[in-house]
């Protein structure tokens, strides 16, 4: 069994500068391992402001190859600090060709892979599917220096699928890079709501997976006045139980500490078993897109 493990997850307002986003991030990461982290997680596509608000070709001049400039920021970070680190990139493939990509670095430095984001949204500010091509890589875990570390991305966190695979491949925490907020004239009637249902699904994920589950979100309005997007911070961990072991506020730059034990997720998976009463044999219609009625 793996030993207890202390996360840092960097909750950031996003500039138009990459560079200073960039620098910026590597504080607070820093900052994060001088308070005890050893596994770290950055905000979605934390280099930038959210672009996909619009859908504009020019945009695509952002995206970057993987490995790249960022990676080698990140890879110098956690040589330095023996951290490691979950970031989110632009990634440019080939011509024509980009992703949502999460990568993850040890705590030596090494790009111990990736995971392209499988579920793309199409949402009014939210055009994701002009940008990204569907992650081709499948769920993975990571098995770093002090943890197995498993990430999807943003709208992965509302597919139960996506973190049961993730969870299957042995993961001990589930990371949710994240860029997700309210439109300003929605907020009044719909925004507890919202920010209500985006925590209980991860939640849910972590009862129902028996891991623990940390969502990374920004903070900031980005867009023009009365409009764009307001991101609704709220960053948090929860332990195999849905029980949060830490939470940030919705408006501000916050370093969130806390430590996972996994005898915890020994523990809880051995009085709630239900990996091990899952019906594998019944599962097969969710391949299919919808059960339709005789």
């Amino acid at each position: 069994m793996s030993q207890p493990f202390t996360v840092g997850l960097i909750q950031m307002r996003c500039s138009d500068d990459p560079g200073e986003n960039l620098s910026r991030a590597c504080a607070m990461l820093r900052q994060a391992s001088g308070r005890g982290a050893q596994v770290a997680c950055l905000p979605e596509l934390f280099r930038t402001r959210y672009f996909c608000q619009v859908e504009d070709a020019a945009r695509f001049d952002l995206a970057e190859p993987i490995p790249g400039p960022t990676t080698e920021a990140l890879a110098q970070l956690a040589r330095a600090t023996s951290l490691v680190v979950v970031g989110s990139i632009f990634e440019r493939r080939a011509a024509g060709i980009y992703h949502n990509t999460a990568v993850v670095l040890d705590a030596d430095g090494q790009l111990l892979g990736r995971y392209r984001k499988m579920h793309i949204p199409d949402d009014p500010l939210y055009y994701e599917k002009y940008y990204f091509t569907p992650g081709d890589l499948g769920f993975q875990t990571f098995p770093t220096r002090h943890a197995r570390v498993g990430t999807l991305v943003c709208w992965d966190q509302w597919y139960p699928e996506a973190a049961r695979l993730t969870a299957l491949h042995g993961a001990e925490i589930l990371f949710y890079p994240t860029a997700i907020g309210w439109h300003p004239a929605e907020k009044a009637e719909f925004g507890a709501a919202q920010a209500s249902a985006w925590e209980t699904i991860q939640r849910a994920h972590a009862i129902a997976n028996g891991v623990f589950v940390a969502a990374v979100n920004r903070v900031g309005h980005e867009g023009p006045p009365g409009g764009g997007l307001e991101f609704w911070g709220g960053s948090f961990l929860a332990d195999p139980f849905g029980r949060i072991l830490a939470r940030a506020g919705d408006d501000a730059e916050e370093i969130l500490i806390a430590t996972c034990d996994p005898k915890l997720q020994e523990e809880t998976r051995r009085n709630w078993p239900f990996l091990r009463d899952r019906r594998i044999d019944a599962y097969a219609p969710l391949t299919q897109r919808f059960l339709d009625p005789p």
